[in-house]
């Protein structure tokens, strides 16, 4: 349950106080006393940024050290998941936030307060949770439109955490469906499910050859927010994958720290359905798609083999070289289908490769794409939102290893450069404004990263809806 957040316009007695400010001029003496007021003046003058003073409430002050805007607006994230901490240790519900710096610090400090406060108790027996009541925000600078549009957005990112950490004895593909489904029908986007038979008709070979190793039918996931008045004529649109659970089929994967978190496969797909909550949810005047291809893969007795031949939606025929290269395969079916909606751009996000983690480990998005100008949009969004981007070529000579002997294409390539290899497999399935995100590295945590949660983090939501909000001022 997220706080309610509350505009005041002087401070609340007896209440807890967080306050943002450059420098130790800017300490506000009417809360100390003077030998107080004096030691921690000394203290924020020196390399510490951070002191909490215990009362029958807390005094919570950090000093934003001047440099780059980017710097300093993820520093104030990061000093809102100290306060976060420091509230949950001392069981406060309640605190107040005064910003002495810059404007903009007031909403970033809030957003990493927020996000902290992120839990996934739901199989535990003692659910040790603790969660903020309310938050005051002292700021003339800021709207409770602004306010209400960050808790929708934190809304989003909850949602794809909690569906990012749920196990595959919950969340089948058939489940990932009827939870988008229940989005949809809170944030008011349309929602279609296609089932196998559906899929079959329409000769989705590679969600279909994916899918042979499982019980459990795939789904493919059509979502839309089509305000009447979008500036957009032709749609943006997001695709996502979702394999709910990958062993890797027949080319099995090791266990530790490999196939144990394999039900983070779908962060892509969960990526794809919370940005579309968060544009429904805030009406924002974009007109955007989602496409979300889910199945597990897993190595039945009836599963797709290496050296097996399959025929993709477009009619492009693969040889398969692994069955652990399968988010490609059921990407490139939603790729191609994504022609008929005529996109202005398409943006794909997917676990897709582990070689992102040698690029980027937990900190970045491997992307890359043939749409220069939106990437650069993008990368630029991924600095403000510190979910950065890692842009890598896509030059003709990495798909000379996708060549097949015995069909168009095979879909592995070679060990090297696999993140760009990968990249270029999917590419032959767009004809249009295409951007691809490797999401491998930092869709899933195994610790917490100041407010990014243990599990499941939503990495890319953020970026995605603030660039989909960019896009209304052009």
């Amino acid at each position: 349950m997220l706080p309610k957040l509350t505009k005041i316009t002087t401070l609340k007695e007896n209440n807890s106080v967080a306050i943002l400010l450059d420098n130790p001029e800017q300490l506000p003496e009417n809360l100390l006393n003077e030998s107080e007021f004096i030691y921690l003046k000394n203290k924020l003058e020196k390399d510490d940024n951070c002191t909490v003073y215990k009362y029958p409430c807390i005094l919570f002050f950090e000093k934003i050290i001047d440099r780059e805007s980017y710097l300093k607006t993820e520093a104030a994230r990061i000093a809102g998941s100290k306060l976060f901490d420091v509230l949950k240790v001392e069981n406060i519900k309640s605190v107040q936030i005064v910003n002495l710096s810059h404007t903009k610090l007031t909403l970033s400090f809030l957003e990493g307060l927020l996000l902290s406060q992120y839990t996934f108790a739901k199989y535990k027996k003692e659910k040790n949770c603790f969660s903020l009541d309310e938050i005051f925000i002292l700021d003339e600078t800021v709207s409770e439109n602004q306010f209400n549009e960050m808790l929708n957005l934190i809304q989003a990112v909850f949602y794809a955490r909690d569906l990012v950490n749920e196990p595959l004895s919950y969340l089948s593909a058939v489940k990932l469906s009827e939870e988008i489904s229940k989005m949809g029908k809170e944030a008011g986007f349309a929602v279609e499910i296609f089932n196998k038979s559906k899929i079959e008709t329409l000769k989705m070979g590679g969600l279909l050859a994916v899918n042979k190793g499982s019980i459990d039918p795939p789904t493919f996931t059509v979502i839309e927010w089509k305000p009447e008045n979008a500036i957009n004529s032709d749609p943006v649109v997001l695709v996502g994958k979702g394999v709910v659970f990958d062993t890797g089929g027949l080319s099995l994967k090791p266990t530790q720290k490999s196939m144990d978190y394999m039900k983070s496969d779908m962060a892509g797909g969960a990526v794809a359905a919370a940005t579309v909550y968060a544009a429904a949810k805030n009406k924002l005047l974009v007109h955007v798609i989602g496409l979300i291809p889910a199945t597990d893969n897993r190595p039945d007795g009836n599963a797709y083999v290496p050296g097996d031949v399959i025929t993709m939606f477009d009619g492009t025929t693969v040889e398969i070289k692994s069955t652990d290269a399968e988010g490609r395969l059921i990407l490139a079916d939603a790729l191609s289908f994504a022609k008929k909606f005529n996109p202005e751009l398409v943006i794909d996000i997917a676990t897709l490769t582990g070689a992102a983690a040698i690029v980027a480990g937990q900190h970045a998005i491997v992307g890359m794409g043939n749409s220069k100008e939106n990437i650069k949009k993008l990368k630029k969004i991924g600095f403000e939102t510190c979910e950065r981007i890692i842009e890598v070529p896509l030059w003709d000579e990495y798909a000379k290893s996708l060549k097949s002997k015995i069909a168009d294409l095979n879909n592995l390539g070679i060990r090297e450069a696999q993140s760009i290899t990968a990249g270029k497999f999917l590419e032959h399935f767009t004809d249009y404004k295409w951007i691809h995100l490797d999401a491998a590295s930092v869709s899933f945590l195994f610790e917490k990263d100041a407010y990014r949660s243990e599990g499941g983090t939503g990495f890319g939501i953020r970026l995605l809806y603030n660039f989909l909000k960019e896009s209304i001022k052009r």
